[in-house]
């Protein structure tokens, strides 16, 4: 399939309008601007050009509680070539009617649109990603695929799709703008760029979570861990997951206490109250479908071991 022409050689500058919602993050914002912005510097030229724009104009709240300025309203967006929509948390409050139905009439106007994290999301609901392959937030990926069903959802950590782009998250947006970067104006320029940050360079079709990414980690830990992150829905007993990394469950546990100063049952179920959470506060599952998902019995089970961990049971997470 053919990529957008944003991705060909050229001279002529380039802009971008970042659509940023509020409850985005703004190491999301950093990563998709500042590459940019470092190879206008070894450029010497004004290469890439960009605005910050937001659904009603006014300063973005970001998650970190700093407003970011914005240059206007959406509409202020038209005249760039490519349009990305950064988001985070709380998107059934900040991703409404109104700006979907914007999105959706603006969108044709760019020569590429995109998203970045909950991005995606945005876009998918604006109906602009049916029939593109798409990627999103490593937690969301199943939601995604599940809500979306025209989309073909992959775990890599940026897709381009002819004319569309996502972005899984702050380090993706980072590598997708070396990308861009490589191919407008090369390889050596791209590399200079990652240089500057200490970056190292990463194919969007690598996964979003890197097995043994931790240099610290014993790689029997990092391969224990790996299995937790990805049998959330289905956890596996501490004596299987040791064997499985050809270990003894004591050497394991003992591991475990050195590395990450817990046992690896006590981390799984760690690993599992957190996913519950996030659901919790991001969607709208009811409490079965969440216990469900996160490898729960049933609900009381569920509220059980969440109320031991965080002192409040599951319900407290959608009364706030």
């Amino acid at each position: 399939m053919t990529e957008s022409a944003i991705f060909q050689p050229s001279d002529q500058p380039l802009s971008l309008a970042l659509l940023v919602l509020p409850q985005a993050s703004i190491l999301e914002v950093a990563s998709a601007l500042d590459p940019l912005r470092n190879a206008n510097r070894h450029l010497g030229s004004e290469a890439y050009r960009w605005r910050v724009v937001s659904p009603d104009g006014a300063p973005v709240p970001l998650t970190c509680g700093i407003s970011l300025p914005s240059s206007g309203p959406l509409a202020h967006a038209a005249g760039a070539d490519a349009l990305i929509v950064v988001a985070g948390y709380r998107l059934n409050e900040v991703a409404t009617r109104p700006l979907i139905r914007d999105l959706r009439r603006i969108a044709p106007r760019f020569q590429l649109v995109g998203g970045i994290d909950a991005g995606p999301w945005v876009l998918a609901r604006a109906g602009l990603l049916d029939g593109y392959r798409a990627t999103v937030h490593w937690e969301d990926l199943e939601d995604l695929a599940s809500r979306h069903p025209d989309i073909d959802v992959v775990p890599d950590r940026f897709v381009i799709d002819r004319n569309r782009v996502t972005i899984a998250g702050a380090a993706p947006a980072s590598d997708f703008m070396l990308h861009l970067i490589r191919c407008r104006h090369g390889a050596a320029l791209s590399r200079q760029v990652a240089a500057s940050f200490l970056a190292t360079v990463r194919h969007g079709t690598e996964p979003q979570i890197a097995q043994g990414q931790d240099p610290t980690l014993d790689p029997r830990v990092a391969l224990a861990l790996a299995r937790m992150e990805a049998q959330i829905d289905a956890p596996e007993p501490a004596c299987r997951t040791a064997k499985v990394v050809g270990l003894s469950p004591r050497r394991l546990e003992t591991l475990f206490r050195a590395a990450l100063g817990t046992t690896p049952a006590a981390h799984a179920l760690d690993l599992r109250l957190q996913a519950a959470r996030r659901m919790l506060t991001d969607t709208r599952h009811p409490l079965a479908e969440v216990a469900l998902r996160t490898g729960f019995s049933s609900p009381s089970t569920l509220s059980r071991a969440f109320r031991a961990r965080f002192g409040h049971p599951p319900g407290a997470l959608r009364n706030l």
